[in-house]
Formats: structure tokens, C-alpha cells, sequence
């Protein structure tokens, strides 16, 4: 079924070959600025009672960290989106939001790893993986610099990596409990114990 010849066609664009970039709709513009900005506030007050709860300098650090990466993907990716809706003709000026949206990728992958790798043990991985993400982060950011837009395969395969190699520190770990286990532990001993639950290692 062809939904370009239906009433929605209106609210998409044809595919695009492989080496373009895909052109948003109206309607798309306008819903990536509307979605990404309603979340800016929100991030800084959930980085805010993160850092409000934090017992010692790791938790406000690690808060600081995931806060700052939320808020500044939220951040560059609404003005990216806006700039690509209202001012595409200055051709430059998007672009280079452009790149700060995909830097911006990064840093939030490194930050949303990093709560995790600095204020639970996970094994003798997990403190070299604490700066190895954020060097993983700058390497990848220095690459969109460098040649953004030019090679999307190996931009793909960055971020890839960047989700899948800090989640090595699993091999590390003493316990090896199922996927599923791992996940139903998680929202029992973090979602329905009651009391304070936060046991830093350092």
C-alpha cells in the first residue's frame, strides 16, 4: 500500500537515496521542534533531583554528568530541527547545527553510561570503561567534524559502538544472571523496595 496516495501523504516525503539526507516534511519540522523542546525542562529538573538526592561527590558528579548530556541533546537537537525548518536556506549555519546534533549523540550515550560505570560495581572492565566511553565520545565527535555527512556507514557503525562496547563490563561481572532476570531484578530491588537504595563503589 502506497501511503504517499492517501490522505497522509501530505505528512511524508518520498525515500531518498542512500547518499542524501532525508527532507522533513512541514509537519515533521514541526513535530521534531515541538517533541525535543518540550523535554528540555523537564531533563533539567530531573538532572536538578538527581543531584539533589546525591549522598557524596561521585553521585553529583555522575548526576551532573547524565543531566548535562540529557539537557544538551534535548538542547541542540531542538535548535538543529529549528534551524532546518526555518533557515535551511543558510545553508552553513544548518549544517553546523547539524553537527553539534550529532556530537550531541555521543556525549549523551557516554553520559547515560556513565551513572551506571562510576556508582555500582560491575566488575575490574568498569573503571577503564568510565574514561574509555568519553574518549570513544570525543573520537566520534572529532570525526563529524572532520568528515560529517561523508562516510554514513562509518558514522552508523560509530554509534554502534558506542552502545555496545561499554556494555562489555557485563563479561566482568561476577554475577551473570540471564537478560531477563537482570531486568526483573532491576525493577524489583529499584522500583519496589521500599527505602533509600543507593550503595556506591569506588
Amino acid at each position: 500500500m502506497d501511503l504517499k496516495k492517501t490522505k497522509f501523504g501530505r505528512f511524508m516525503n518520498c525515500r531518498v537515496p542512500a547518499s542524501k539526507r532525508y527532507q522533513p516534511t512541514e509537519y515533521e519540522h514541526a513535530a521534531n521542534c515541538a517533541t525535543h523542546g518540550l523535554w528540555i525542562l523537564p531533563s533539567l529538573v530531573g538532572g536538578s533531583v538527581l543531584h539533589f538526592l546525591s549522598v557524596d561527590q561521585w553521585h553529583r558528579v555522575a548526576a551532573w554528568l547524565y543531566g548535562s548530556g540529557l539537557t544538551g541533546l534535548f538542547i541542540t537537537s531542538t535548535l538543529f530541527h529549528t534551524a532546518a525548518w526555518k533557515i535551511s536556506h543558510l545553508r552553513k549555519v544548518e549544517q553546523r547545527f547539524h553537527m553539534c546534533d550529532r556530537m550531541a549523540i555521543y556525549f549523551f550515550i557516554a553520559a547515560s553510561y556513565s551513572p551506571w560505570l562510576m556508582l555500582r560495581e560491575l566488575g575490574p572492565w568498569s573503571c577503564h570503561m568510565r574514561w574509555l566511553i568519553w574518549v570513544m565520545a570525543c573520537i566520534g565527535s572529532m570525526y563529524v567534524f572532520f568528515f560529517h555527512e561523508r562516510y554514513k556507514l562509518v558514522e552508523l557503525l560509530g554509534y554502534v559502538a558506542m552502545g555496545a562496547v561499554p556494555a562489555l563490563v557485563i563479561l566482568s561481572m561476577v554475577e551473570r544472571a540471564a537478560g531477563a532476570g537482570i531486568h526483573y531484578y532491576a525493577i524489583w530491588s529499584y522500583l519496589y523496595l521500599p527505602g533509600p537504595l543507593l550503595h556506591t563503589a569506588r
